[in-house]
């Protein structure tokens, strides 16, 4: 089985989800929006397909001229019934695919902090997040596509739906929380965007510290759950 990983920026990895795919027994390939080539990739080959994040935002079509056609090839995927999941940026993607709206959220969530689960989460892959304070970085925030099923949120923000076993998008990172994880490139990469939130590079250094461990598990047994329910 073969996984293709897309890459929005360099510093966003699978970090804590490669263990769970390749456990799983994927081959992992990556390639990076923007390369020469990207948007001749076929979406539909891979056995799965997974959406990492970036800063940039699904309506900046005119600086980042790749986000059209990654648009059309995830809408085409998804139509074709082919598993695919997205972080942050690849949920964004996915959910405007599927022709929901998004844009900037009333405030910035960063930090370490708990999603709550509708009936439908509790009862979906997420259960494994349960009261386990999770990874946020972002703004912006997506409606629910016509037809998902709203698993996850938090005040301002929908976090996590899903499409049968097939679409997973998540607005938090769950795969977030290992000490190897890039957190380190992350807060030097935004250091303004995380003070524009509200928070600190030190906050966030002392969360991931004692937090990011049980994040880092959960987000494992939540991916391993998603993956075994695939057809």
């Amino acid at each position: 089985m073969r996984a293709l990983v897309v890459h929005h920026v360099e510093h966003e990895g699978l970090a804590a989800f490669a263990s769970p795919l390749l456990d799983r027994g994927y081959a992992i390939d990556h390639v990076y929006a923007g390369d020469p080539g990207f948007t001749a990739i076929d979406f539909l080959e891979p056995d799965l397909l997974v959406l990492l994040g970036g800063p940039m935002g699904v309506y900046e079509r005119d600086a980042y001229p790749w986000i059209d056609a990654e648009l059309a090839k995830i809408a085409m995927r998804i139509v074709a019934d082919r598993p695919t999941i997205g972080v942050c940026l690849g949920a964004q993607l996915i959910a405007a695919a599927l022709g929901a709206e998004v844009k900037p959220g009333p405030v910035r969530e960063v930090g370490f902090a708990p999603v709550s689960l509708t009936d439908a989460g509790r009862a979906s892959p997420l259960a494994a997040l349960a009261g386990v304070p999770i990874l946020h970085w972002h703004g912006d925030g997506f409606t629910v596509p016509e037809g998902a099923t709203l698993l996850a949120e938090t005040e301002h923000f929908p976090q996590a739906f899903a499409i049968a076993d097939t679409v997973l998008a998540l607005q938090c990172h769950p795969e977030m929380g290992s000490f190897d994880d890039g957190i380190d490139r992350w807060l030097a990469e935004d250091a303004d965007y995380v003070t524009g939130a509200g928070t600190s590079e030190a906050a966030i250094r002392a969360d991931h510290a004692k937090l990011g461990r049980d994040a880092e598990r959960a987000g494992q047994r939540m991916l391993r759950d998603w993956l075994a329910r695939l057809a």
